[in-house]
């Protein structure tokens, strides 16, 4: 499908990175990053970078690590030890000081708790001391809810606070990490243009309120997001706007999930194995795809992906893992010439 004349999506600006070794701005870092399941380390001691800009491929033998690499990145799995850290700030890591946080969740209560308790020593109406525990079981669900909801003056109170926990999946989001699955994970009951608009969700500036009473900020803010999805679908080449997301064909539903993650705006795109199960003209649309995201967008893209040819094809930087360990990274060029690559993929036999 011709994706000529389609114009880019409204994209977030520039972003801020990190200097890496070599001068150049990094969006993304890993550094030592370890996983380890009970006695199995799947990951072990990783380090990389993703730069701005650029494509990044993360690829290795079956079991190398790689997809285990991808959920912490996506804050799906806390490490073991490490952390990742996104334009310039650590959001993935082990916690830290997380034993202060329930001790927030009850001091309101149990401050107003030992208010009605002194209260009561006075022998005031019986009243008074039901409000105020009342109170004091209103504040503790508040801050519960607070706790699991997360909004941003939370965070900076913890932060405040030394207390460090490693962000989860919408968090990830939220920051601008944008992702698809190996396994395609689309809304399957849902329209090509209403998983997009799921997509758009976490971007939506309406309230409760608004959508309540059906504001002119929400009717507006609902026309935008729907012309918005339009044009990502337009953009990822993908015209079956009001098709069910399970009748699309197979190279279809992988265009989708791109164009689902692009939704969330996101300031780094991570595929995982996007052109798997495609045939040859399907897996070159793809490529040329990815090109112009990078090209068009400026939006850096970390791949996992095991079609060699793509990964040469148009990666600037690719890292290999074999067993949980790093064992090269650099250029195409560069990877494809190292012996300690041709050994995990071949064997030593083919060195």
């Amino acid at each position: 499908m011709s994706e000529q004349g389609t114009a880019a999506p409204a994209v977030p600006g520039t972003v801020a990175a990190t200097v890496s070794s070599d001068g150049q701005a990094a969006v993304l870092r890993a550094v030592h990053l370890t996983k380890a399941f009970g006695g199995l380390v799947a990951v072990k001691e990783v380090d990389f970078e993703v730069k701005a800009g650029s494509i990044t491929s993360l690829i290795g033998p079956n079991g190398a690590g790689k997809t285990t690499l991808f959920n912490v990145v996506a804050g799906l799995s806390e490490p073991t030890d490490g952390h990742i850290e996104f334009l310039g700030r650590r959001v993935v890591a082990r916690p830290e000081r997380a034993w202060l946080e329930p001790i927030l969740w009850i001091l309101p209560a149990a401050l107003v708790w030992l208010l009605a308790y002194l209260v009561g020593t006075a022998n005031p109406p019986v009243n008074v001391i039901e409000i105020l525990v009342l109170l004091g079981l209103g504040l503790l669900i508040a801050t519960l809810i607070t706790a699991v909801i997360r909004p941003g003056w939370y965070n900076r109170l913890l932060v405040r606070l030394g207390i460090f926990k490693s962000a989860r999946p919408n968090d990830m989001v939220q920051a601008g990490i944008g992702r698809t699955f190996q396994n395609i994970r689309l809304f399957a009951n849902m329209t090509a243009i209403e998983n997009v608009l799921v997509g758009m969700h976490g971007q939506l500036k309406s309230s409760p309120l608004d959508a309540v009473l059906r504001t002119p900020k929400q009717k507006r803010e609902e026309l935008d997001s729907v012309a918005e999805a339009r044009r990502l679908l337009r953009y990822v080449g993908l015209r079956r706007e009001d098709e069910l997301a399970r009748n699309l064909p197979y190279g279809d539903q992988r265009r989708l999930e791109i164009a689902r993650a692009l939704a969330t705006r996101p300031k780094l795109l991570l595929l995982d194995e996007p052109t798997a199960g495609m045939n040859p003209a399907e897996t070159d649309q793809m490529m040329k795809l990815f090109s112009r995201i990078r090209r068009e967008l400026s939006l850096p893209i970390l791949l996992i992906e095991h079609d060699m040819r793509v990964v040469m094809g148009i990666s600037d930087t690719i890292t290999v893992l074999d067993h949980g360990e790093k064992i090269s990274e650099g250029t195409p060029a560069e990877v494809r010439a190292d012996a300690r690559v041709i050994e995990a993929y071949l064997g030593k036999g083919a060195i």
